[in-house]
C-alpha cells in the first residue's frame, strides 16, 4: 500500500510539505528565516577555526561535511585562507564576537544567552559560506547540530545546505534525563550512547540517579569500585565531549545520620571522587524515604521528634552544608541539586515551608508535577510550586518510565505532551525519566528536549514524526512502520486510574469507522480500508529490523515486534475471514477464523523475556484494549453472523455489581468494569470467592466474554451465566497462566440476562481487579 494513505505517514508529510522551503530542525530554533541562496557543498570544504573554536564542534562539523559531500575538509586559521580557493564552500566556526564571523553573520542577531548561537548560510558565487557564530562554546557546538539538519540534496549525487538564518537559544537553562527508574540499570555502552543522542538534540543535562545502583543508594556510604569508578570517568568524559553536564547523584536518606560528622565526610568523600573524574553537577535525592523516622537517636537530640518540619529541618541542614563547604568551594561546580521527600504535589505543609524559608536560595529543587506522573503541567501548577518552594523549580518528568505496577509490559512510545507552553518563565528546566530500554526511551525524551529547548514552538503532533525519523536515520518506510508501533504503544498510564494519554488512537479511529462503514452496508470497502492498515500493523516490525532503525531500538523492542507481528496478521486474516462469510463462502470463513484465533494465541504466548523491568516475564502488551476488541467483536459477528447486532458489547448498556469492593473505595467501584474505560478499574475484598456481574438491559444470546485483567488476577475463576440472577451456570473454566486480557468463548445457545466471573482462586494477596469486563452477544426479542 501506499503508506501516504496513512494519518501517521500523512503527518510526517505535512511535516515535509513545510519544510519544502526550510528544511525541519528540532529542536526548533527561536527563529529560522530564509537568508538567501543555497549553499552547495563543494569536494574541497574550508574550515576557518582558531584556538577560540570548540573541539567538539569542529569535530562534528568535519564529520558532517565529509558524509555530506566533502571529499577534502581543510582547516584554517582565520587570515590563513588560502588565495586559490575561489568556488569553495568555506565553513567560518568560533566565538560570534571573532571579526570574521560576526562581519560574515551581517543583520543575523547574536542572542545574549548562554547557549546561543546564531547561523547564516549564504550560497552567492563565487564565495559560498556557512557561519557559525556561538555565545560560548557550547552554542557552537548547537549551531553544528542545526547545521546538520540544513543538509539537503542537490540532484541524485550532490548536497546542499539550506540558505537561511538562525538566531537561537534555550528557553529553559536545564534539559535532559535522570536515569532514576527502578530495575535493571543502563549498561555503559548504553549510556555512552545516550551522551551523544543527548548531544544531538541539544540537551545538556543527565542525571545518574538509577535507584538499584547500590552505591548510589544503599551502599552510598562505601567508594566505587575501581572499574566502576573508570567507567564512570569516561562516561564524564562521553557527556562533556557533548556539552551535557554530567551530574552525579547520590541518595543517602534510607541510612543517613543527618547529625553525624562522620556521615557527612562520607558523603562530601563520594562527591569528592565524582569530582577528580571531572563531574561539576551534583545531586542529593531525598525521595522515596521515611521521613517520620530518625535514622538514628542524635538526630532526634538534634532536630526534635520527627516529622515533617524536623525532617526539613535536618534535610536542610546537610543540604546547606554540601553546598556551602562543598559546592562552593570546589570550582567549576554548578549549583547543588535535590529532590524533596514531598516532590509530588500542591498542598503547603511544615516541610515545605521549612525548605521555603531556611534552604540556600542557590540549591535547585526538583519537584515531579502534581502526581508522581501527572497527566499535565500548567503554567499556574508551575507557579504555585515556585511559590510554594521559594524559588522556580526544576522538573523531575515521569514519562516515559516503565518501572511501576500499571505500566507492565508496556513501552511507551507516545509523543511528549500536555506540558504547557509557557512553562520556560516558571521552571528552571525539565529532565525525563527514561524507561529502562534507553533507545525506545529515545521516542519521548526527543521531544521533551524540543520542548524544554522552545517550549513555545513546541507542537507534539510535528515532533513525534521527527522523532521516529530520527530513530529511523530519515528513512521514510522506516519512520512510517515505527509510527503504526508507536499508535499500538500509545498508552501512557498514570499510578491512578486514568492514563493521561490513550491507547492506539489511530487504530481506534479506524476500527470505529471500519464498524460504522460495515453497519451502513459498506462491507467490502469497510474490509478493504482497514486492511490496508492491518497489513501495515502486520509488516511494521520487519521494516523496522529491515536496518535502517537504530539496532538498539530493535533489541528493547523485541518482544513487543514479535507479538506485533502475530496480532497483524491475525487481524489481517479475521478481516478475510469476514470477507469471506460477506461472499458466501462459510468453509473457508471458519478456516481463516480459526487461524487468527490461533494467531491471537500464540501472541498472547509471547512475553518479554529476559525482562529489564521489575514486571517478570510478563506479555508485551500491543494495542490493548483496540485490536483485541476489535477481533473479539469480529468473531462475535462471525458466530451470530445470522442474528442482528451480534458485535455489540452488550456490557456498556448493562449494571455492574460485585461481592465486595476493595476497602469500599469509590474509584474501585463495580461500575468502573463495564464504563468502557481501560484506564478504570473495579476491584474486590481479599478473598478467592469474589465475583463481579452484569445484568444486561435485555436477555441476550452471549458468544464471548472478555476480562482485561490488572495486575492482581485469577489463577483460576469461572463465567457464570442466570436467567434470573439466583438459578447460576458454570459455562467456562478458566485456568489463565498470566494477567492479560482473556476471551472466553461461549456456544451462544441459550438466553440469558446475567454474566458472572466467579473467582476460584487469586494470583496474588490482593483481591481480584478488572479494568474492563465484556459481554458479547445478540439481544433475543
Amino acid at each position: 500500500m501506499a503508506f501516504g494513505s496513512l494519518p501517521a505517514a500523512a503527518a510526517t508529510d505535512a511535516v515535509t510539505r513545510a519544510s519544502a522551503a526550510l528544511p525541519p530542525v528540532s529542536p526548533n530554533p527561536q527563529s529560522l528565516a530564509h537568508a538567501g541562496r543555497d549553499a552547495v557543498v563543494t569536494g574541497r570544504v574550508l574550515v576557518v577555526a582558531d584556538e577560540g573554536t570548540d573541539a567538539g564542534a569542529r569535530a562534528r562539523l568535519v564529520r558532517e561535511l565529509r558524509a555530506h559531500g566533502a571529499d577534502r575538509v581543510d582547516v584554517v586559521a582565520p587570515g590563513r585562507v588560502p588565495g586559490a580557493t575561489a568556488g569553495l564552500l568555506t565553513v567560518r566556526i568560533g566565538t560570534a564576537t571573532r571579526p570574521d564571523i560576526a562581519a560574515a553573520l551581517g543583520d543575523t542577531q547574536v542572542p545574549d544567552h548562554a547557549e546561543g548561537y546564531a547561523l547564516r548560510v549564504s550560497g552567492s558565487k563565487p564565495g559560498a559560506q556557512v557561519v557559525l557564530g556561538g555565545k560560548d562554546a557550547a552554542g557552537q557546538f548547537y549551531a553544528v547540530q542545526t547545521l546538520r539538519q540544513l543538509f539537503v540534496r542537490d540532484g541524485d549525487d550532490g548536497w546542499k545546505v539550506a540558505g537561511v538564518q538562525v538566531s537561537d537559544f534555550p528557553s529553559m537553562p536545564l534539559r535532559g534525563t535522570i536515569e532514576g527508574f527502578y530495575g535493571q540499570p543502563w549498561t555503559h555502552a548504553e549510556r555512552l550512547d545516550q551522551m551523544d543522542f543527548y548531544g544531538d538534540v541539544k540537551a545538556n543535562t543527565y542525571i545518574y540517579a538509577p535507584k538499584d545502583d547500590p552505591y548510589h543508594r544503599g551502599k552510598w556510604r562505601e567508594p566505587y569500585p575501581a572499574d566502576k569508578l573508570a567507567e564512570l570517568g569516561e562516561l564524564v568524559r562521553r557527556a562533556t565531549a557533548n556539552h551535557v553536564r554530567f551530574t552525579f547523584a547520590v541518595s543517602p536518606g534510607e541510612s543517613i545520620c543527618y547529625s553525624d560528622p562522620a556521615d557527612r565526610k562520607a558523603l562530601k568523600a563520594k562527591l569528592q571522587a565524582l569530582y577528580d573524574l571531572g563531574t561539576r553537577a551534583f545531586s542529593i535525592p531525598l525521595d522515596d524515604i521515611s521521613y517520620t523516622r530518625w535514622n538514628c537517636e542524635s538526630d532526634r537530640a538534634a532536630f526534635g521528634e520527627p516529622g515533617r518540619g524536623a525532617a526539613a529541618e535536618a534535610q536542610v541542614d546537610l543540604l546547606n552544608d554540601v553546598q556551602r563547604t562543598f559546592i562552593a568551594t570546589h570550582d567549576g561546580s554548578q549549583p547543588l541539586q535535590m529532590v524533596p521527600t514531598e516532590y509530588g504535589d500542591l498542598t503547603d505543609t511544615a516541610y515545605k515551608q521549612t525548605l521555603r524559608g531556611t534552604l540556600d536560595p542557590a540549591v535547585e529543587v526538583m519537584w515531579t508535577g502534581t502526581a508522581v506522573v501527572p497527566p499535565q503541567i500548567t503554567n499556574e501548577e508551575a507557579d504555585q510550586v515556585s511559590k510554594l518552594f521559594g524559588r522556580k523549580v526544576f522538573v523531575w518528568d515521569n514519562y516515559p518510565v516503565n518501572d511501576f505496577g500499571n505500566t507492565s509490559g508496556r513501552l511507551l512510545l507516545a509523543p511528549y505532551d500536555k506540558r504547557e507552553a509557557g512553562l520556560s518563565e516558571h521552571l528552571s528546566g525539565i529532565v525525563a525519566n527514561p524507561m529502562n530500554q534507553p533507545y525506545a526511551s529515545k521516542v519521548a525524551v526527543f521531544g521533551t528536549a524540543d520542548f524544554s529547548w522552545n517550549d513555545r514552538a513546541y507542537d507534539a503532533r510535528e515532533n513525534w514524526p521527527r522523532a521516529m525519523s530520527y530513530l529511523a536515520g530519515g528513512d521514510r518506510e522506516a519512520t512510517d512502520a515505527l509510527l503504526v508501533l508507536g499508535d499500538l504503544e500509545h498508552m501512557a498510564p498514570t499510578f491512578g486510574a486514568t492514563p493521561w494519554q490513550p491507547q492506539a488512537p489511530e487504530l481506534a479511529r479506524r476500527v470505529a469507522q471500519f464498524w460504522t462503514a460495515w453497519d451502513e452496508g459498506d462491507r467490502s470497502g469497510a474490509v478493504k480500508a482497514l486492511r490496508a492498515y492491518a497489513k501495515a500493523v502486520e509488516r511494521a516490525p520487519a521494516t523496522i529490523r529491515g536496518g535502517a532503525v537504530e539496532k538498539g531500538f530493535t533489541v528493547d523492542a523485541g518482544p513487543w515486534l514479535d507479538a506485533t507481528e502475530l496480532w497483524g496478521k491475525s487481524m489481517v486474516t479475521m478481516l478475510d475471514a469476514l470477507a469471506a462469510r460477506q461472499a458466501g463462502h462459510k468453509e473457508t470463513s471458519d478456516r481463516l477464523l480459526a487461524e487468527s484465533n490461533d494467531l491471537q494465541q500464540r501472541a498472547r504466548a509471547v512475553r518479554v523475556d529476559p525482562p529489564r523491568n521489575s514486571w517478570g516475564k510478563v506479555q508485551p502488551k500491543v494495542g490493548d484494549g483496540v485490536l483485541d476488541a476489535f477481533l473479539v467483536q469480529a468473531d462475535v459477528r462471525l458466530q451470530l453472523w445470522d442474528a442482528s447486532g451480534g458485535g455489540e458489547n452488550l456490557a456498556l448498556k448493562g449494571t455492574a455489581s460485585a461481592s465486595s469492593v476493595e476497602q469500599n473505595l469509590d474509584r474501585l467501584a463495580p461500575r468502573h468494569v463495564n464504563d468502557g474505560l481501560t484506564g478504570t478499574r473495579w476491584a474486590s475484598g481479599y478473598a478467592d470467592d469474589e465475583w463481579v456481574q452484569i445484568q444486561l438491559a435485555a436477555p441476550a444470546k452471549v458468544a464471548a466474554v472478555t476480562l482485561a485483567w490488572e495486575n492482581a488476577c485469577a489463577t483460576e475463576y469461572t463465567v457464570q451465566t442466570s436467567e434470573d440472577g439466583v438459578n447460576w451456570k458454570t459455562v467456562s473454566t478458566q485456568r489463565p497462566d498470566s494477567c492479560g486480557n482473556d476471551v472466553v468463548r461461549l456456544t451462544a445457545d441459550e438466553a440469558v440476562r446475567y454474566v458472572r466471573m466467579q473467582g476460584v482462586k487469586r494470583k496474588t494477596t490482593w483481591g481480584y481487579s478488572i479494568h474492563e469486563m465484556g459481554v458479547y452477544g445478540a439481544p433475543v426479542s
